[in-house]
């Protein structure tokens, strides 16, 4: 008669599996208060301690760390010796294993949550047990996710529970342990001064298959960080269909650009980069100058606002073609005007939380770069007048708004902003100069009063004296560069005023 040991902390489902397994055959264990949950359900099974003939101890610390368990588990069956083994010290074979673990992550996210509780929460046995489980798994079947369940009862019954299957059992149980540990060592190491250790994992929670990646030929998934993660990973989708690889990357970056700004914003982004961008005393408003700002790029956009959406925004965008909007939140009165508009993807979405996965991520061939999210933004106390006009006040306003949007653009990066809009991008331009034309050609005759923000250094006076050709009154960048001296003669010459950060914004 075959052996299943039962331990989870998710019970979703467990009384189902449990009954079939007993159809099946199978004697059940379970430890405590898994026991209890079948033993409520009128189900025959018998206490962990059985097998081991050892109480818990310690509070449940020391439970299923003995042979009783893990001879059981890790025995080979194709080994007459191992089996021997067995016998000699009276102990049984284990043939399944279901576990999951101690709701570590859920404790820890708990705002007031304290060491010692997170600590009480780190599973011990249950991962021990998973490893054992899957090292062995051409002779026991390991389950830990509770999706599983009708899936692995229908194969046992029908006998094609292969290798195969059972391989894929084992990747997904080394898979839920090591994203267990991934949390505990992120936890653990919350306070380090040096927030980048030896070793580092990230812990992913698949939360769709993507039709495909950014191209029909590449295969993709979304992954979250934790149950509760905020930001993309969190949203709630309001209406339309799936969310492709492409759509999630281009709202990420609109979320990321609007969240960035106090007033009202509303950003259009196409590519990762925003076409339009505007900021305004209401959404409605902030809608109709960002789309003005360029209304041949915003057809097939995204839209992202920080505000609730209401009905007045929502009528705007629904006159062209919009792939997503991502706000806050998504007003009822805002709902019945986006359902004109089936296929289009609405996202409600909060600010990610600062969590121990913190980072921003990037992949190279055989590695992958981590750093921290450039979350610096404008602080007019930290600049500095280069020129010998400084800006006037209405033009300090435009130059705070236009620094905080050119670090969400691609280098190299140029913005012009007038009256609260960013009237001219030039993103993503191998040369600085060429990045000043192409945001002068798209601002046409609105450049003439604007303000221009760089992402980077002015290499030479080049750029900077075609935005004044152009009619820019007022300049933002990080300074630095070996020709400053002769940026700055060209903007005194110029009359304008410029001021520089100290500090750059790429984003490649």
């Amino acid at each position: 008669m075959p052996t299943a040991l039962l331990s989870v902390s998710d019970k979703t489902g467990l009384a189902a599996f449990a009954r079939g397994l007993k159809r099946l055959g199978y004697d059940l264990f379970a430890t405590g208060s898994t026991l209890q949950a079948l033993q409520d359900a009128a189900l025959d099974a018998q206490p962990v301690s059985d097998l081991t003939g050892f109480p818990e101890m310690m509070d449940g610390r020391i439970k299923t760390l003995h042979p009783g368990v893990h001879a059981g588990i890790l025995a080979r069956r194709d080994k007459r010796e191992h089996l021997q083994a067995l016998a000699a010290h009276g102990l049984r074979e284990i043939d399944l294993v279901c576990c999951n673990l101690y709701p570590f992550i859920d404790t820890v996210l708990r705002p007031d949550v304290t060491f010692e509780e997170a600590i009480e929460q780190i599973d011990v046995g249950g991962p021990a047990m998973i490893r054992a489980a899957a090292k062995n798994h051409e002779a026991v079947v390991v389950v830990v996710r509770p999706q599983r369940y009708s899936e692995v009862l229908g194969a046992l019954n029908e006998g094609t529970l292969d290798q195969s299957a059972r391989r894929r059992l084992a990747a997904e149980a080394y898979g839920h342990t090591s994203a267990y540990d991934a949390w505990i060592a992120a936890y653990m190491r919350e306070h380090e001064a040096n927030g980048f250790p030896a070793e580092i994992s990230i812990a992913g929670l698949l939360d769709q298959a993507l039709k495909y990646g950014e191209n029909e030929h590449q295969k993709a998934a979304f992954y979250r960080l934790g149950p509760d993660p905020g930001g993309i990973g969190g949203a709630d989708q309001v209406q339309g269909g799936p969310l492709g690889f492409n759509n999630i990357q281009d709202a990420s970056a609109a979320f990321q650009l609007v969240m960035d700004y106090a007033e009202p914003a509303v950003a259009i982004v196409k590519h990762m980069n925003p076409c339009g961008l505007a900021i305004a005393g209401d959404t409605a408003t902030a809608y109709r100058m960002a789309y003005e700002c360029d209304k041949v790029s915003a057809f097939g956009g995204v839209v992202a606002t920080n505000r609730p959406l209401d009905r007045p925004t929502a009528e705007q965008i629904v006159q062209i073609v919009t792939h997503v909007v991502i706000a806050p939140e998504i007003l009822d009165e805002a709902k019945v005007v986006l359902a004109r508009r089936k296929n289009m993807i609405v996202l409600a979405a909060q600010p990610a939380r600062r969590g121990w996965f913190d980072f921003d991520v990037r992949s190279v061939p055989g590695g992958f770069l981590v750093q921290e999210w450039d979350r610096v933004g404008f602080d007019r106390a930290s600049c500095k007048t280069v020129t010998r006009r400084p800006p006037t006040d209405a033009e300090w306003e435009q130059l705070g708004l236009a620094w905080i949007a050119v670090k969400h653009v691609k280098s190299n990066a140029i913005v012009l902003f007038k009256d609260g809009a960013a009237v001219g991008i030039g993103a993503g331009q191998m040369s600085r100069v060429e990045a000043v034309a192409l945001a002068v050609q798209r601002a046409a005759d609105r450049s003439r009063g604007a303000v221009m923000a760089s992402d980077a250094f002015f290499p030479f006076p080049d750029g900077l004296e075609l935005g004044v050709r152009a009619g820019v009154t007022a300049v933002i960048q990080p300074g630095g560069s070996m020709k400053d001296a002769d940026v700055v003669s060209a903007a005194d010459a110029a009359g304008i005023a410029m001021v520089t950060t100290g500090q750059r914004h790429f984003k490649h």
